[in-house]
C-alpha cells in the first residue's frame, strides 16, 4: 500500500499551526517582570505593549530590583523627563540673614532747642513753618524787653562815665566788663555789644540768633506772644545724620550677633543701598507685642533722607564651613525635614536630617547627611510625589524627629 502524501497546502498550514504554537509557550509571561509606562506609572502590565493613555512602549521592570520598600527606582526615560540631577554632597560656607523692618528717625543727638534768658514780647518771628531749615547764628526773631533795655542802658551809661572820668574814683573797668557779661548772659553777643558801644544808642528791640542748626520740629511761639526766661522759641533736628530703627521679635534676637554689619533699602528710594553697623539694642523689651528695637546710625549726605521713611535692614552674621544644600534640595514637612539620596544606579531613598542656618539660597544640614553623599538636588519634589503615588504614603510617615540621630 502506497503511503500517503500531504498535500502541499495541507504541509503548509501544518507547520504554521506549529510556529503558532511554539510562540505562545516561548512568550510565556515572566512572574519577575512587568510593565509600565515611563510617563503614566499607574499603568502596570504583564505583559509588553502600548500605554493605553500616551501609546508610548511599555518599560520592563524586574520585581527583584525593587525589593526594598523604602526606595524608589525610575527608569531613564523618567529621570530624564523629570530633570532629576544628583551632586555629590561638599562642605561649604553660609551666613544667616535677617531682613528686619525699620522706619527712618531723627538721631536724637542732633536735637537742640532754642530758648530765650530773659522776659519780654515777640516782635518779628524770622522762621514760622515746621520743616523750615536753620542755619546755626541765623536771625531767629526780635525781642521787646524793658528789662534788657534797661540792662544796656546802664552798660551805656558806664561807658560814658568811664570815658569822661576814667577810673580816678571808681574802677570802671569792671563795672563795664560786670555789665558787659550780663548781657552777653542775656544772649546778645560780642558783635551787637561792639555796635552798641560805638552808637551810643539802644533799639527798641534785640535781635537774636539761633544757637543751633537744623530743621524746624517743633514751634511753640508765634508774633506777639509773651514769653519768659528759658521759654522754648524753636526746637531743631539735625539732618545730616539719622538712625534707623528696625524691630526685632525677641525670638530674633539669639540668630544674629549685635555686632554684624548690615545693609539698609529704603522702599522709597529704588536702588539706595547703604551699609551700616548696629550701634544700639534696646535692653528693654515691650511687654506687649514682645518686641525690641536696634538701631543703625546712617549718613545723609544728599539729604536724600527724610525721617519717617520706611526702610529694611539686612543682618548678615560671619559666614562659616558647614554641610550645605541648595534650599530646593530639602523638603518640608511640619518639623521634619527631608533630602533623596542616590543608593544605586536610578535608585533613590528619603532620608531624615536636620537643618540649621538658611541664606544665599542654601541651607545648612546638621545632621543625617556626611560629604560624598549623592544627593537630589534637583526635582525632590517630583520623587516624593512619585513614591506616594505608588505606595501611597510618605516615606518617612511614622517617623519621630526627636529620635533622628545626631
Amino acid at each position: 500500500m502506497k503511503p500517503k502524501i500531504l498535500s502541499p497546502i495541507l504541509l503548509l498550514l501544518t507547520l504554521l499551526v506549529s510556529c503558532q504554537t511554539g510562540t505562545k509557550k516561548s512568550a510565556k509571561s515572566d512572574p519577575d517582570v512587568y510593565y509600565t509606562c515611563s510617563m503614566d506609572p499607574q499603568v502596570v502590565e504583564s505583559k509588553p505593549g502600548k500605554c493605553p493613555i500616551c501609546h508610548m512602549e511599555l518599560t520592563a521592570v524586574h520585581k527583584s530590583q525593587q525589593q526594598n520598600p523604602d526606595e524608589i527606582k525610575l527608569s531613564p526615560e523618567q529621570i530624564q523627563l523629570g530633570n532629576i540631577r544628583v551632586d555629590t554632597i561638599r562642605s561649604g560656607s553660609i551666613g544667616n540673614e535677617t531682613v528686619l523692618t525699620g522706619t527712618v528717625n531723627f538721631d536724637q543727638s542732633s536735637l537742640n532747642a532754642v530758648s530765650t534768658r530773659m522776659s519780654g514780647r515777640i516782635e518779628k518771628l524770622y522762621y514760622k513753618n515746621i520743616g523750615d531749615p536753620i542755619l546755626k547764628g541765623a536771625h531767629l526773631y526780635d525781642l521787646y524787653s524793658e528789662e534788657l533795655n534797661n540792662a544796656q542802658q546802664e552798660y551805656l551809661l558806664i561807658l560814658e562815665k568811664q570815658k569822661a572820668l576814667g577810673n580816678s574814683i571808681v574802677n570802671y573797668n569792671d563795672l563795664a566788663q560786670s555789665a558787659k557779661s550780663k548781657l552777653l548772659l542775656w544772649g546778645m553777643t560780642e558783635s551787637q555789644l561792639t555796635a552798641l558801644a560805638a552808637t551810643g544808642k539802644a533799639a527798641a528791640t534785640t535781635a537774636f540768633y539761633s544757637t543751633a542748626g537744623g530743621v524746624i520740629t517743633e514751634l511753640d511761639v508765634k508774633e506777639g506772644d509773651y514769653v519768659t526766661d528759658g521759654g522754648t522759641i524753636v526746637k531743631l533736628a539735625g539732618l545730616s545724620n539719622l538712625w534707623v530703627e528696625a524691630q526685632v521679635y525677641t525670638t530674633q534676637l539669639s540668630q544674629f550677633d549685635p555686632n554684624s554689619t548690615v545693609n539698609i533699602q529704603f522702599p522709597d528710594l529704588p536702588g539706595k543701598t547703604l551699609p551700616g553697623k548696629i550701634a544700639f539694642v534696646n535692653p528693654e523689651i515691650n511687654p506687649d507685642n514682645r518686641i525690641n528695637i536696634v538701631r543703625v546710625a546712617v549718613p545723609n549726605k544728599d539729604n536724600s533722607l527724610r525721617p519717617g521713611m520706611p526702610a529694611y535692614v539686612t543682618v548678615k552674621d560671619p559666614q562659616h564651613k558647614m554641610v550645605s544644600l541648595p534650599s530646593d534640595a530639602v523638603l518640608r514637612n511640619g518639623n521634619m525635614s527631608t533630602i533623596w539620596v542616590q543608593t544605586a544606579q536610578n535608585t533613590f531613598k528619603s532620608r531624615m536630617v536636620k537643618t540649621g542656618q538658611e541664606g544665599d539660597g542654601f541651607v545648612e544640614i546638621k545632621s543625617g547627611l556626611q560629604p560624598g553623599d549623592a544627593v537630589v538636588i534637583r526635582g525632590a519634589y517630583l520623587l516624593q510625589s512619585e513614591y506616594i503615588f505608588r505606595n501611597g504614603a510618605n516615606p518617612m510617615e511614622g517617623m519621630d524627629m526627636g529620635k533622628m540621630k545626631m
